[in-house]
This record gives structure tokens, C-alpha cells and sequence, in this order.
């Protein structure tokens, strides 16, 4: 057997109270995660972990009532749970139980909001109640439970990063995209910077065939004064802004930089902020869209 040092975590709990968001907060932080898996497959599941020459050291793996309701026989699932557990134990695996739970005000106000229905009946209430009643055993076996009733998303990241002892970082990648207007603006763009008020190197004959990554053209955009001011307040901006966005949780940022073809301003402004940015701790990824077209 290989990967004794696995993490493995299981997720469970009520409908409701952010299984789903878990273990996307685990992928984040580079968890193999697998959502609804029942109980008899979970053991051949671990067994390909195992052996698989793929690097996956972090599991995250998803039980639910979708899974222990089927049954509706609690004694018969928590045995077969129980035999599944040791095996685990028996391959070395230390795995850890973390069970979210919320009040049940909170979650018939969630699934109201999101207007799903309770995956074991169609009276919310009593459903809540019911399942509850279900997963007590499960509860209180748990390694730890999560409270999320006044939880936002950010909350329960910074649980999930606590769980794990991770001191929270700046984990945001952000994507630069330099585009050209003429073509389109990029469809998974989150924030729209419009550069075409920028001084423009395409009417000046010895830049115009040339690109944002020249140093005469960048030298050019930036000997502008409305350059240099128009940067001092872009990076009051994002300093702002990223580090709330961080604390919201958001893991991708997409940043579109415009100019009329894609080639000259966009190109210069994506790779300053870029380097700002990275300067700053983010992880950064800068495309040119169209600076071939």
C-alpha cells in the first residue's frame, strides 16, 4: 500500500448547512473531492487512491441523506459505516469526520431561497426534523462539528482553513486578460478595465506594427502623464478591493484589460499590473488574447 499520510476528511450533515460549499473550499485548497459517494463503493474508492501513480495525498469525500436514507434502516447504514471506518483504519488511513449542522430556522430559510426540495420529503419542516433524528449517531461521532447558522462563505472557509491549521494567504489567482474591443469582450471576465483613453502607439508609425511587450511602446504609453496617474489610482484600487475580495472567500479573479485591437495599451497595462500584483503575494496568469489577430 502506498500514501499512509493521506488526508482524508468526510464530509456530512444536514441538508442544508454547506456540505456542497466544504468540499468546493477543499478542492480550492487542492483536496480530491467526491460528492454522494455510497457506502459500499467508499473502499474500492480508497483502494484506487492507493494505488493510483497520480499524485492525490488530500482526500474530501462527501455522505449525506441521499446516501443514508436509502436504506431507512439507521442501524444497518451506521454497521455498514462502521465496518467501512475500519477498514480505512486498517489501511492506516487517519481520516477525520466533520459534520456541518445549522439550525432549522436557517434551513428552511435556505431552502426556500434556493426553492430545492429536501432530498427525503416534501414537508420542509419536518424533513429537517426527521433527518436530523437520522444522523444523530452520525453527529456524534463526528471529529468535528460546524455550526454554519450565522455562517457567511467567507465563514466557513476560514472554519474549513482552521480545521486544516492553515493560516489563511493569499490564495486569490487572478487571471490578466489583455483583449481587443473589436473582437469582444471575454465572457469570464469579472472586472472590465477600458484602456482606450490611453495615448495610442497604432498612429505613431514606428510602434504601430510592433506590441504592448516592447519596450518602446511600453516607454511610449508611460511617458503620459494621464498614464502615470490613471496607474496611481488603479493600484489604490485593487489594493482595496482584493483584499476583500480574499476575505469573501473567492478563490478566481478574472481582470479584462481593453484597448481597440488587443496588441498595444492592453498588453502594457496587463503586464504592469501583473508584476504589481504579483509583487503583492497573488498568484498571476496574463494572456493575450488577440495579440496575433
Amino acid at each position: 500500500m502506498k500514501k499512509q499520510n493521506l488526508k482524508f476528511f468526510i464530509i456530512t450533515g444536514v441538508s442544508g448547512a454547506g456540505k456542497s460549499q466544504t468540499l468546493k473550499c477543499l478542492e480550492d485548497l487542492g483536496f480530491f473531492c467526491v460528492d454522494n459517494l455510497p457506502i459500499d463503493l467508499i473502499s474500492p474508492f480508497i483502494n484506487i487512491i492507493l494505488n493510483t501513480k497520480e499524485k492525490i495525498d488530500k482526500v474530501g469525500l462527501g455522505i449525506d441523506i441521499r446516501t443514508t436514507f436509502i436504506s431507512k434502516n439507521r442501524n444497518r447504514f451506521f454497521d455498514n459505516l462502521t465496518l467501512t471506518l475500519n477498514e480505512l483504519k486498517n489501511k492506516g488511513i487517519n481520516y477525520k469526520i466533520i459534520f456541518l449542522d445549522a439550525d432549522n430556522s436557517t434551513l428552511v430559510k435556505r431552502f426556500s431561497e434556493t426553492r430545492r426540495k429536501h432530498p427525503i420529503g416534501k414537508v420542509l419542516l419536518s424533513s429537517i426534523k426527521k433527518e436530523k433524528i437520522f444522523l444523530e449517531q452520525l453527529k456524534a461521532s463526528s471529529d468535528k462539528i460546524i455550526d454554519t447558522t450565522n455562517f457567511t462563505l467567507s465563514d466557513l472557509k476560514s472554519a474549513i482553513l482552521s480545521l486544516l491549521d492553515i493560516t489563511p494567504t493569499k490564495e486569490l489567482v487572478i487571471n490578466i486578460v489583455a483583449f481587443g474591443y473589436k473582437y469582444g469582450l471575454p465572457i469570464d471576465a469579472d472586472i472590465i478595465l477600458d484602456l482606450r483613453f490611453l495615448v495610442n502607439p497604432n498612429y505613431v508609425p514606428n510602434l504601430k506594427k510592433l506590441t504592448g511587450n516592447y519596450e518602446k511602446v511600453k516607454k511610449y504609453i508611460l511617458k503620459s502623464k494621464v498614464t502615470k496617474i490613471f496607474l496611481k489610482y488603479l493600484f489604490q484600487l485593487f489594493d482595496f478591493v482584493l483584499t476583500y475580495y480574499v476575505k469573501e472567500g473567492k478563490s478566481y479573479l478574472t481582470i479584462g484589460c481593453g484597448c481597440t485591437g488587443g496588441k498595444h495599451r492592453s498588453v502594457v497595462i496587463a503586464n504592469i499590473l501583473g508584476d504589481y500584483l504579483y509583487k503583492k503575494g497573488y498568484t498571476i496568469k496574463i494572456q493575450y488574447r488577440d495579440i496575433k489577430k
